[in-house]
């Protein structure tokens, strides 16, 4: 079960928290138009609004891990963002191209990126020149 989380939520500090043991990006957490979400309290994710969504902040407690919470936790986030309106979703990886490539995601050059996707804090300063920017169509 996917459950929307908020920033003042004691999920969204665990959310937190495993983003920083697993060495990931939380400066822009607060920058809209995120929404995060927690899956049995140990796979979390969040995802912009839009036609054009970015994915971001993936990430599975180490306990968790290889069990499918991940694939899981893409996948429900990825209905909520088509239920929401987006058509297409992006991501930043500089580590999990085979996982998400294993979900349909395909790599694109950075030029694809539409501008809100570019734009954002995550593609022009958090993530490295050298993440792949990955999209899926919805």
């Amino acid at each position: 079960m996917l459950l929307e989380i908020r920033r003042r939520d004691a999920a969204f500090v665990e959310f937190v928290a495993a983003l920083e043991a697993a060495g990931l990006p939380i400066d822009d957490l607060d920058d809209a138009p995120f929404r995060y979400f927690s899956r049995a309290g140990f796979a979390w994710g969040g995802v912009g609004r839009g036609e054009e969504a970015l994915l971001r902040s993936v990430v599975v407690a180490p306990h968790a891990r290889g069990a499918g919470h991940g694939a899981a936790i893409v996948e429900a986030i990825a209905v909520r963002a088509r239920d929401a309106g987006a058509r297409r979703l992006w991501l930043l990886t500089t580590d999990a191209q085979a996982f998400f490539a294993r979900l349909g995601w395909r790599a694109a050059e950075r030029a694809e990126a539409p501008a809100l996707i570019a734009n954002s804090r995550q593609f022009s300063s958090l993530c490295p020149a050298s993440a792949t920017l990955m999209i899926r169509a919805l």
